[in-house]
């Protein structure tokens, strides 16, 4: 999971608060929106770090709109997520879809607790967190741990080293290097875009620093 600093919301989200009797469900421009979310996320899930676009996408309410129905319009309430195996069994979906109105304690929103501090990673692509609330989140609401996620973030990782190993096939990683590979994940490319799955290559080198 990978920090979302929030930008600027669309101007046509503003506009649409300040009318009467606005709600989610009424707003037309959720495109504009879905632009939005995707360009400072990297056009990846706000929780599972899959690519995502315009196209194949949710628009999530991190408190959901059932239950607070005040932040339904708030854009700091408002992340884009994957599909998350939409239509498929609940133990098989993930993200926003297996969470559906239910509430998490990890918040990928920068806040007083860094969601990158309280996340970690195995080799093998398996996340999870110290904290119990969190791993809680993590495994069971937002089911991260699917095989087909875990191999994605492992694979992820892999490129990643296989590259220090060609370039550095000595594997004289000195801090340097790890830190400019770091700084290279963390930054989105010419595109706007993060690299899939990016936060695990993250912490496993931070983690050797």
């Amino acid at each position: 999971m990978k920090k979302i600093i929030k930008q600027s919301e669309p101007r046509s989200l503003v506009e649409h608060r300040l009318q009467s009797n606005a709600n989610y469900d009424n707003y037309p421009d959720k495109d504009k929106l879905r632009e939005s979310l995707l360009k400072e996320q990297g056009y990846i899930c706000c929780y599972c770090m899959s690519r995502i676009n315009l196209d194949e996408m949710k628009i999530e309410h991190w408190q959901s709109q059932t239950q607070y129905k005040s932040r339904q319009l708030d854009y700091r309430n408002l992340l884009g997520a994957c599909m998350g195996n939409q239509g498929a069994r609940p133990q098989n979906q993930h993200c926003d879809t297996r969470k559906g109105d239910r509430e998490i304690t990890i918040n990928p929103i920068e806040g007083d607790k860094n969601c990158e501090n309280l996340v970690k990673y195995r080799p093998d692509g398996k996340i999870y967190s110290d904290d119990v609330s969190v791993n809680h989140d993590l495994n069971e609401t937002l089911n991260l741990n699917l095989d087909f996620l875990k191999k994605n973030r492992k694979v992820a990782l892999d490129v990643v080293l296989e590259q220090l190993r060609k370039k550095f096939p000595d594997k004289t990683w000195t801090k340097n290097i790890r830190q400019k590979v770091i700084n290279e994940l963390s930054d989105k490319d010419v595109n706007v875009y993060y690299s899939e799955y990016c936060q695990i290559a993250i912490w496993y080198l931070k983690s050797k620093l």
